[in-house]
């Protein structure tokens, strides 16, 4: 065995705490946001998601606006991240609703 391989590290490096701190982005303004909201039952056998696509927010601002999603729809959901694409997925078909909230909060967002 390597000698100079570490196998536990309580606290992370300095080299990781720097990069962790370039990887929080700023969160554009709700009218610089378009938004879709679509249905999906793609994957999921038969259970009906409604997907919001589009947002560009900081990861502390999705949770906030996914819970206030979820409280108001009164269901669950979840927080889908790719690769430069996010989704907030609420279980269920709540379009209209969804669209309402968004609206009110300034964030230009239609039903495709």
């Amino acid at each position: 065995m390597a000698k100079d391989k570490i196998v536990y590290r309580e606290f992370s490096s300095p080299e990781a705490d720097q990069s962790a701190g370039k990887e929080e982005r700023e969160s554009k303004s709700p009218a610089q946001q378009n938004l879709k909201i679509q249905l999906s039952r793609k994957g999921r056998n038969g259970k009906t998601v409604t997907i919001i696509m589009g947002l560009d927010l900081s990861p502390a601002n999705l949770n906030d606006l996914l819970k206030q999603l979820k409280n108001q729809c009164g269901t669950g959901g979840s927080l889908k991240q790719e690769d430069d694409s996010t989704q907030l997925e609420i279980q269920g078909d709540h379009r209209p609703k969804i669209l309402e909230i968004l609206i009110k909060q300034g964030y230009k967002a239609k039903i495709i």
